[in-house]
């Protein structure tokens, strides 16, 4: 007897039109396999359609194959001959795929704990950038390689991010600070300088963070004598299509490390804390008030 490939197919759609992902689990004797990917602007019919076409792509001609699909849109049209009002491309193109081999179609009911096809259904929800019903951006390309999130369509606004943190030290070190007597020179006036050049470089510090117009970028150093501490505040401005919070914690830790650099000479006991966001504004979420 012939060996039967399974194959669990899902797709996945936000917006309908919209970002869509689509999965395929392909099981035989040879193993299990798992593909997925993703198309920037589509639908859930076409997505479902795809993970079947890419599903039986995967299997060898001639081969007996059960695919199984959440989807009645999939499997009626393929058995029952529901009329094919759109995406001529695809069911031609899945036409001649089941023409090559014995393909046999299996209705399943969705989200009932089907094991495999809740694992289709997660990655393609995943691929389409979903969890839990929401969207989220997603750094996947349509074959799950890592990519920049597109932001061409998001509309450009004024955007601010406030980033703070600290640097404890003994007294004796912030004492030399304050008075400008540290080996290695100004800590301040050096540290300041340090985080306006890093919020500039985010870009190349962090990866897939987009390179943004800055407009203003401002970092305060305060010093706290009854914490012994250098406290650490960024603030961020930008007029663009995404935030600039990463700007913001970049200026920070980099200041807060070019203080440490400058004084651990004298006080190897410094410690670089509480690194936080605290507020941000602009964009679709609007003004986030932390602290």
């Amino acid at each position: 007897m012939a060996e039967m490939i399974e194959v669990y197919t899902d797709g996945a759609c936000l917006g309908n039109p919209g970002p869509g992902g689509w999965a395929a689990i392909i099981a035989s004797d040879a193993g299990r396999q798992e593909i997925k990917g993703r198309e920037e602007k589509t639908t859930s019919n076409r997505m479902e359609i795809t993970a079947a076409i890419k599903g039986l792509a995967q299997t060898p001609p001639g081969s007996e194959v059960r695919i199984e699909s959440d989807s009645q849109y999939l499997v009626y049209t393929m058995t029952k001959n529901w009329k094919r009002k759109a995406n001529h491309d695809l069911w031609g193109e899945l036409d001649m795929l089941v023409a090559e081999r014995n393909v046999d179609w299996i209705w399943i009911r969705g989200h009932v704990g089907h094991p495999e096809n809740e694992r289709a259904n997660m990655l393609a929800n995943e691929m389409a950038g979903i969890v839990e019903g929401h969207r989220r951006p997603t750094h996947f390309d349509l074959e799950g390689k890592v990519r920049m999130v597109d932001i061409t369509e998001k509309p450009t606004s004024e955007r601010v991010a406030v980033a703070r943190g600290t640097v404890t030290m003994k007294a004796a070190t912030l004492e030399l600070i304050k008075r400008g007597e540290m080996k290695k020179g100004d800590v301040l006036a050096v540290a300041q300088l340090a985080g306006i050049m890093a919020a500039k470089q985010t870009p190349q510090l962090i990866p897939l963070c987009h390179p943004l117009p800055i407009t203003s970028a401002d970092v305060d150093l305060k010093l706290d004598e009854k914490r012994s501490a250098v406290e650490i505040t960024a603030t961020v401005r930008t007029t663009a299509q995404t935030g600039v919070e990463m700007e913001a914690l970049t200026a920070v830790t980099v200041a807060a490390l070019t203080i440490y650099d400058m004084c651990k000479a004298v006080d190897r006991a410094m410690r670089i804390d509480h690194i936080r966001l605290v507020r941000k504004s602009g964009g679709r979420s609007g003004e986030i008030v932390l602290e």
